[in-house]
């Protein structure tokens, strides 16, 4: 059940019961996006490297691709991937797709690139064989 009530009431009254601990919850905010707000991983790449950062973050982050996101934040929200799996995917995603990136220069600088390494990394085998 979610209440939303239209005025502001002062925090001292929302958190009487003492059960909810988002007590500096913003007015619209969803509970399931307080806790991705809230819940901060360590990713050690990327612009990420070496700080700690939601998985609000990350999954707005351009390593995160937008049809990505909604399909993460849609299997959250009905309760198929747990917080524990999403942070899993998100940090994976964003570790992979920054490792990537620094394989290649930031822009092409000596001439043109023919061959985009990374669009067809899925459908390139890995082996010769």
């Amino acid at each position: 059940v979610t209440v939303k009530s239209s005025s502001r009431a002062p925090v001292a009254a929302a958190g009487q019961e003492g059960d909810e601990p988002s007590k500096e919850e913003p007015p619209n905010e969803e509970p399931w996006e307080t806790t991705l707000k809230t819940t901060v991983v360590h990713v050690g790449a990327g612009e990420f490297q070496g700080h700690k950062v939601s998985l609000w973050d990350l999954l707005q982050s351009r390593y995160i691709p937008e049809e990505n996101r909604k399909e993460l934040l849609e299997l959250y929200q009905a309760g198929e991937l747990s917080l524990e799996q999403v942070r899993t995917v998100v940090t994976t995603i964003v570790t992979r797709a920054a490792a990537g990136e620094g394989a290649e220069p930031a822009a092409p600088e000596g001439g043109p690139r023919a061959e985009p390494v990374t669009t067809e990394a899925e459908a390139t085998p890995l082996h010769g064989d």
